[in-house]
């Protein structure tokens, strides 16, 4: 998962550095667990993967974010839009009504959310 969270993070402009290592596996872990526990399973699904990266790009952000480390990350080329299938999301308005900063805000929390309906899909009942 290390590799496709990584190439997520390339995708969005952020170079992945060595200084990142640990708290990328300690997120890996956290997201992993917290898919695990909802699902009741003891490995994360293949069908829920992609949603478990993405979980991990959006708490990775928000760490950084908060502690004021995101450096060399481009808050202009921040992601207008996404297309998932026949879902649309849109971050700005027009010619741009909000901030880039704000825009991140929202990606970071679309990143951090989508997808958690569909764990229902993989829960096990627990005897």
């Amino acid at each position: 998962m290390l590799d496709d969270v990584k190439k997520r993070l390339e995708s969005f402009g952020y170079t992945v550095t060595d200084a990142d290592a640990w708290v990328l596996d300690f997120i890996i872990q956290k997201v992993e667990n917290q898919i695990k526990n909802e699902c009741n399973v003891d490995a994360v699904p293949d069908g829920l993967h992609n949603i478990a990266v993405d979980m991990v790009v959006g708490e990775f952000l928000l760490n950084k974010k908060s502690r004021g480390q995101l450096e060399g990350f481009d808050l202009e080329a921040v992601v207008k839009q996404i297309h998932e299938g026949d879902t649309s999301v849109t971050f700005a308005i027009g010619d741009g009504s909000k901030t880039p900063e704000e825009r991140l805000d929202e990606l970071i929390l679309y990143l951090m959310n989508y997808g958690k309906g569909k764990f229902a899909a993989y829960r096990c009942i627990k005897w």
